[in-house]
């Protein structure tokens, strides 16, 4: 058992299933034990009232206990009895938010981020030069990059991610998801990978080297025996598996039909880029006579469990589509800066009802993978394009949480509330940065400080982060191994 104790606030909302006046009777309950508080303390209308156009807003609630059981929140409330032998946490300096949950990433990329050569390119532009070196990825390359991925989300607060791994080099002597799920492993993070692919090359009008591509049959048995092999349909699942072909102009409609098919075989889901950049949208009218989202619809490639990275380019039409369909979107506004793509419509996609979820993409377009540093650029990027009240903090907080976590399809994670999953993150608030931000928690970690670190991590009722550190892994092991599969794969591409 973990107990943390007397949290200073604590990131929640009104849960299904756990009554209306839940979140109200625990912030009672809080006001009732704590005599010297008043109910302004207790409760920070600053969080609710900010976010009024969202259904189910965040709420702080201050001075509660909160009560870990094996894999889920036992019981929320004030001064918790608990059994000699739980480990206790004091939680007087420090926000508790749900765990982040991260959509959309390319773990190899850390080992080809802030080269000089891309550092202004354009997508098409930057992916042609940087499959000349992902092309001599290897089983430690892909192992360590993706070590050092997850190190980085969990010192950032992310409990729950993805990975998009669509690169399988010819002659590669491993296989990839194994070394990925051993990573996930290794750190302790809760992982819902992609088995991506691609199978147009550059012989065949894409942009890829031969060499990194496979033939659509190889991909799908592959695909199988990975689904087989580690996707599990279970709530509080470890690890599951989604199917991704890479984009429309990187494999074959009828890779994407098969994909969808085998996927819901399994009850899996899927993925793919879309509407990523302008050259995307011109391509698929050129190639396939159609929008991108029409060439999905025409291939199954849309419902509730399909989510897209990206979605820049949808227009008014598409946007309702989305929303009725219940087609998610991983949003991913620093490398849609970093790349000069364009500004996703997140405001109007909440509006509408579209299911938006965060996603640091990969390390070579951030060129980082600070999920709380995400959330902050989601906020800034809506009000450059729709104003000062174009994402509130509690709508970018809950796009990085709940938002992910269904589009994941983790129904039970997301959230803070009796019954639910223990994936938790604690940032100590009681720094010098957030100095006289304290009105509003939740908000002062989106809107102030310089240090997006965890202070503890918690995922599936484990430490994972505790006092910053990493728990179960080596960080200067992990840096120095990194380092050393970049630089091969460098003087292989001839950079070095």
């Amino acid at each position: 058992m973990i107990l943390l104790k007397d949290c200073f606030a604590v990131a929640m909302r009104p849960v299904e299933g756990h009554g209306p006046d839940a979140l109200d009777r625990v912030a009672r309950a809080a006001v009732a034990t704590n005599a010297a508080g008043s109910a302004a303390n207790i409760v920070d209308a600053a969080s609710s009232s900010a976010t009024t156009r969202h259904h189910r807003p965040l709420t702080t609630v201050r001075g509660v206990d909160i009560l870990i059981e094996g894999n889920r929140i036992a019981k929320i409330g004030t001064n918790l009895s608990y059994p000699e032998g739980t480990s206790v946490i004091d939680a007087s300096r420090h926000v508790v938010i749900p765990g982040l949950v991260n959509t959309h990433h390319h773990f190899y990329q850390t080992l080809t981020r802030n080269l000089p050569a891309v550092q202004d390119a354009k997508l098409f532009d930057w992916l042609v030069y940087l499959y000349e070196i992902w092309k001599y990825l290897d089983p430690e390359a892909v192992y360590w990059s993706s070590m050092l991925a997850m190190a980085e989300l969990a010192k950032t607060g992310c409990t729950l991610t993805t990975d998009h791994h669509y690169l399988y080099p010819a002659g590669f002597s491993g296989d990839i998801p194994s070394l990925q799920f051993r990573a996930a492993a290794d750190i302790g993070l809760r992982f819902a990978p992609t088995r991506g692919s691609m199978s147009r090359s550059k012989k065949d009008g894409g942009l890829p080297p031969d060499t990194t591509v496979q033939d659509e049959e190889t991909i799908l048995i592959h695909s199988e025996e990975t689904l087989r092999h580690f996707h599990d349909p279970t709530p509080d699942a470890m690890r599951k598996v989604a199917l991704a072909p890479c984009s429309p102009f990187s494999v074959s409609e009828e890779l994407m039909r098969k994909s969808a098919t085998l996927a819901r075989r399994y009850g899996a889901r899927l993925h793919t880029h879309l509407a990523e950049t302008s050259d995307e949208d011109a391509y698929c009218v050129e190639v396939y006579g159609r929008r991108p989202l029409q060439v999905m619809r025409d291939c199954d490639f849309v419902g509730s469990d399909v989510w897209y990275a990206h979605g820049i380019f949808f227009n008014d039409e598409e946007l309702d589509f989305l929303a009725q369909s219940g087609t998610g979107i991983a949003h991913c506004p620093s490398s849609n800066m970093r790349l000069g793509s364009g500004i996703c419509r997140v405001r109007e996609m909440l509006d509408k009802g579209v299911l938006v979820g965060l996603g640091v993409d990969g390390s070579a377009s951030n060129d980082t993978s600070d999920m709380l540093g995400e959330a902050r650029q989601a906020l800034l990027l809506q009000r450059i394009k729709y104003g000062a009240s174009g994402l509130s903090a509690a709508e970018a907080m809950d796009i990085a949480t709940r938002g992910g976590a269904q589009i994941l399809g983790f129904h039970e994670a997301g959230e803070i509330a009796e019954g639910r999953l223990a994936d938790l993150a604690l940032f100590d608030i009681m720094k010098l940065e957030y100095a006289g931000a304290l009105s509003d928690p939740l908000a002062a970690l989106i809107f102030s400080g310089y240090d997006h670190g965890v202070d503890y991590l918690i995922v599936n009722g484990t430490q994972v982060v505790r006092h910053g550190l990493l728990v179960g892994a080596d960080e200067e092991m992990i840096r120095r191994n990194a380092l050393s599969a970049c630089e091969r794969m460098y003087k292989k591409a001839g950079i070095l």
